[in-house]
């Protein structure tokens, strides 16, 4: 049974990262009685993506649908990280309102900033809600001023201006109308939703009309469209026409074969919905996000926002190190090609290009850690292949000056620490835009930096803060190339010969540097064992065995002591590896290598 549109409000939950946009979703599931007493929930319940759990973080926007007080509620629950803001961009278009989640403690982020923006650009009406209230450094009142700020610098108008501030603690499950008020439940957050986000517009008699945001892809039903319903009523076995604005030729006759409307976390079938529904169409085996289903005598695409550009890139190769093939289930350029293109189904922001070889592929992100999460899922699902080091992608202007995409990074750190890091960031070609003290013996730092110069620091800057430091970075624009940039000051320690580590080569090899390899590993030559503490790459046999002779030295058969080994992560191994190596992937490992294994044709090239 549809809901009529006066019953309905359709709201998107944006945040900056961490500040708690996932957990204030699941106490509106739980206080609005999805579900049972006695049902067990986990926590972040929305995050269903392994990696999404592990690193507590929101990859994909999601969907949900709560009734309170007979008013349904669609709730959209975005990404925080300016990598997946491709995704912020999209569902905006699904909303009516928007809910801005802050913390109580960190107040108005980059992120905070982007996404507040794209919000208001769409006029749609803001309910500010101040999270985590319970912390002990939470300063709800200067919050607010801090965000009444970020919307003048934004050019909210009056009414924007005007909007209803809420003080909550999403994991207490309670929210209130004052900091200092009545803290019981969530209902202050759901009467405001419902009293102040307007229900949806759009004609029920009017010609079908939806507009697809989102792609869900299942393997039974193949692609799986999100999206609103403009105007007009759409039915199961209707005959519709798929149109888009930005491809004209674009005309497919489509039957819809099922639709579905969310209610808590499941997708319900149901046989027609009206305008302002959110609703999910299967059975159209080529549907994209921008595309818009219509009645088929009325073929009227809805105009769509352009999605943001890739800024960063690396190439996906065919594993082709002499232990290819050993660990992996999916290791041909097929597996990898279908793999990569399968990958488009579901995240718009991504490009995949072929190059002049089979074997590799050129993949292009809003960031490492874009890439590096698409990275980690085909690693688990048991593909094994290659990847070079991330290099920005440039464009040219009218005058043939080369630009290069710039970011701002807002770097929070303890007072102690300042020096060290506009240091650091200035030899990576950062300019210091503002600088200013915050709570607690820390400072907050500004910066305006190339992406460039900030491929492969962040591993560095939680070691110069002792891993107190909080960075945040989002795009810019693209802007004048600025210069060289020196990456890596320490060289690599390559192994000399292929076979098994053993704790007497080790032994030797450890005084060069710090090792990433362990006694009875695997190595092969031209693989990267370690970092070098000196500028220049060295080679080292770790596969060395102790000659054996009559003689015995005193003392010369004492225990070797061995450093324990340096393990990197994939985030660290794609932040260390230099523009000459690959890093091996497989379900099992992470290698980094150099591109030329043998050292002779090696030391040719770097001549050359």
């Amino acid at each position: 049974m549809s809901v009529s549109r006066e019953k309905i409000r359709n709201v998107a939950i944006i945040a900056h990262v961490d500040h708690g946009k996932t957990t204030l979703v699941d106490e509106l599931l739980k206080q609005s009685g999805v579900f049972r007493e006695n049902q067990e929930v986990a926590e972040r319940v929305m995050d269903s993506n392994d990696l999404e759990r592990e690193r507590g973080i929101t990859i994909l926007s999601k969907n949900t649908a709560i009734n309170y007080k007979g008013v349904k509620i669609n709730i959209v629950d975005t990404p925080g990280h300016a990598d997946f803001s491709g995704e912020v961009e999209r569902v905006l278009k699904m909303v009516n309102g928007v809910i801005l989640v802050v913390d109580a403690y960190e107040g108005a982020m980059p992120q905070t900033k982007f996404v507040l923006r794209k919000a208001l650009e769409m006029s749609l009406p803001v309910i500010v809600c101040v999270n985590k209230v319970d912390r002990a450094e939470a300063r709800p009142e200067e919050v607010i001023d801090e965000v009444l700020e970020l919307f003048l610098e934004l050019d909210a108008d009056d009414e924007q201006l005007d909007c209803p501030f809420l003080f909550a603690s999403a994991k207490e499950g309670v929210a209130a109308y004052e900091p200092d008020g009545e803290y019981v439940d969530m209902t202050p957050l759901f009467e405001t939703i419902v009293n102040y986000i307007p229900a949806p517009d759009g004609d029920e008699e009017a010609p079908t009309q939806m507009l697809i945001s989102t792609i869900d892809y299942n393997e039974y039903v193949g692609r799986i469209g999100i999206g609103k319903i403009e105007n007009g009523t759409i039915r199961v076995n209707q005959d519709c026409v798929v149109v888009n604005a930005h491809d004209p030729e674009k005309n497919n006759r489509v039957k819809i074969s099922k639709l579905y409307e969310f209610e808590g976390l499941n997708k319900v079938e149901v046989e027609e919905a009206k305008a302002g529904s959110i609703v999910a169409v299967s059975g159209i085996a080529d549907i994209h996000i921008g595309d818009t289903i219509c009645a088929s005598d009325a073929p009227d695409p809805i105009p769509f926002q352009k999605i943001s550009e890739p800024t960063i890139a690396m190439n996906f190769l065919v594993n082709d190190s002499p232990m290819a093939g050993q660990e992996g289930k999916y290791v041909t350029s097929r597996h990898l090609r279908d793999r990569l293109f399968r990958e488009l189904n579901t995240d718009v922001s991504l490009r995949v290009e072929e190059t002049d070889s089979p074997d590799c592929f050129k993949v292009s992100g809003r960031g490492e850690l874009h890439l590096s999460v698409l990275i980690e899922n085909m690693r688990r699902e048991g593909y094994e292949f290659a990847v070079s080091k991330a290099e920005v992608l440039y464009k040219t202007d009218a005058r043939g000056f080369r630009l290069e995409p710039m970011e701002l990074a807002v770097i929070d750190v303890p007072d102690e620490f300042t020096g060290t890091i506009i240091e650091k960031l200035s030899q990576r070609k950062g300019e210091l835009q503002g600088m200013a003290p915050t709570q607690g013996g820390y400072t907050r730092l500004e910066f305006r930096i190339p992406s460039r110069g900030l491929i492969g620091y962040r591993g560095e800057f939680l070691t110069s803060t002792r891993g107190n430091g909080v960075m945040n970075t989002i795009f810019d624009e693209y802007g004048p190339y600025k210069g060289d940039i020196q990456y890596r000051k320490q060289g690599s320690l390559i192994a000399f010969e292929t076979g098994e580590a053993i704790t007497y080569g080790l032994f030797g090899a450890q005084d060069r540097g710090i090792l990433f390899v362990g006694p009875g590993e695997k190595v092969y030559a031209g693989m990267v064992v370690g970092q070098n503490a000196k500028s220049e790459d060295i080679e080292v046999n770790v596969c060395k065995k102790k000659q054996l002779t009559n003689t015995r030295a005193s003392g010369s058969d004492d225990a070797l002591k061995l450093t324990p080994k340096k393990e990197l992560s994939l985030e660290q191994a794609l932040e260390f590896i230099d523009t000459d190596e690959l890093l091996e992937i497989t379900p099992k490992n992470i290698r980094i290598r150099k591109k030329i294994l043998d050292s002779k044709e090696r030391m040719r090239a770097n001549r050359r």
